[in-house]
């Protein structure tokens, strides 16, 4: 059985941080690449962060570069998103996305972040 649990989400205030996981089962972790979405009411769910099976290459949304880190732990079967200075726009469901090769892609149900004063 395939899951992706993400977890790391909350309310926090501009300019903290937030550390996102994303832990995955029932599937050759080390094969998929992963990736980072997001989603707001009303927005269609936009791509924040990736990384290569092997991590070797990231890719960020402009918005988001400098400020967040997409990584992975292939032996833990997890990827993370570190999110620094966080600003009231990255409000949104994160959600955990698994693909190979755009044949098999799974998603987790998502982990809500806001960003408030």
């Amino acid at each position: 059985q395939v899951q992706l649990v993400e977890s790391g989400g909350g309310l926090v205030q501009p300019g903290w941080s937030l550390r996102l996981s994303c832990a995955a089962s029932g599937f050759t972790f080390s094969s998929y690449a992963m990736s980072w979405y997001r989603q707001t009411p009303g927005k269609e769910r936009e791509l924040v962060a990736a990384i290569t099976s092997a991590g070797g290459t990231t890719n960020y949304i402009d918005s988001v570069k400098g400020r967040f880190t997409i990584s992975r732990d292939n032996a833990k079967n997890t990827v993370y998103l570190q999110m620094n200075n966080l600003k009231p726009e990255d409000t949104a469901v994160y959600y955990c996305n698994a693909d190979w090769g755009g044949l098999f892609v799974y998603w987790g149900q998502g982990t809500q972040v806001t960003i408030s004063s």
